[in-house]
């Protein structure tokens, strides 16, 4: 090959692809992944079996009715955790971000402000480590079935997500304007609205958007264990072995998502 045709990083390049197969290899052996299973003749009857019974859609008008009401709730359960999610994640960010400590403008945090800092760090850690699936099973215990146990599913979890993404955001950004807020007597609330939210406010919007529209999905999905809203139909309607029902909603959840993503995207154009 003519020298000026040669890719000189080619070597390091398979040596890093070759170390990542090495690595990879175990992981597939320990997940047992044998994905050409699926093209056998049995797994292959199932599978055309299984896709047979969600045609044709059913498209009656009553049961419309109620995947148009399942649908408005599952968009209520995330926007409603979602709102909850916000007054778990602004205190907690307020509290965990060393942008704003007072104690620390010397040059080293004193002791019981690093405290609680650390310890609030370790409860967004906390929330967000537990899936909300998981939370929403235990809620359905406390509260039993219904949108409730959903709602405070997406609230914790995505609190905890919330509160680590907007801590992260903020104390990346520059803190010239709120030091020197700080320094001159203004208030933790005054530096962080007038020196850090300012250059840091279109990131954090689009974060939430974005964080919203992921709240969607995972309402569908909580609806399985009893959370209430179009997952929770659709699991009825599978356990009852209705597949025209199961294809309706599932177009109508694409529909849903689409329309999510497509709305939060406008959003943060808008935004940015």
């Amino acid at each position: 090959m003519p020298p000026q045709l040669r890719d000189p990083a080619w070597v390091s390049r398979v040596f890093w692809t070759s170390v990542a197969l090495v690595l990879l290899a175990p992981a597939f052996v320990l997940t047992e992944f044998r994905p050409w299973t699926l093209f056998e003749p049995a797994a292959l009857k199932s599978t055309k079996r299984f896709l047979a019974d969600f045609f044709p859609p059913k498209i009656e008008a009553e049961f419309l009715l109620l995947v148009a009401r399942e649908c408005w709730r599952t968009v209520a359960i995330a926007t409603a955790g979602m709102a909850l999610a916000l007054l778990i994640a602004i205190p907690l960010t307020l509290l965990s971000t060393s942008a704003l400590s007072i104690s620390a403008l010397p040059g080293r945090m004193h002791l019981i402000p690093l405290f609680i800092r650390q310890a609030t760090r370790w409860l967004l850690i906390v929330l967000r480590s537990v899936p909300e699936l998981v939370w929403a099973l235990v809620f359905v215990r406390v509260v039993g079935l219904g949108p409730t146990a959903g709602v405070l599913a997406i609230a914790l979890t995505y609190g905890g997500m919330l509160g680590k993404v907007y801590g992260e955001i903020l104390e990346s950004d520059e803190s010239h304007a709120t030091n020197t807020l700080l320094r001159n007597g203004a208030g933790r609330l005054q530096a962080f609205f007038y020196g850090l939210l300012p250059q840091s406010s279109a990131e954090l919007t689009s974060y939430t958007v974005y964080r919203w529209e992921c709240a969607i999905r995972s309402s569908a999905v909580l609806g399985f264990v009893g959370a209430g809203g179009l997952g929770q139909q659709m699991d009825n309607s599978m356990k009852m072995f209705q597949g025209g029902e199961v294809a309706t909603m599932l177009l109508v959840f694409m529909m849903l998502v689409g329309l999510a993503d497509y709305a939060s995207a406008r959003l943060r154009k808008v935004l940015a």
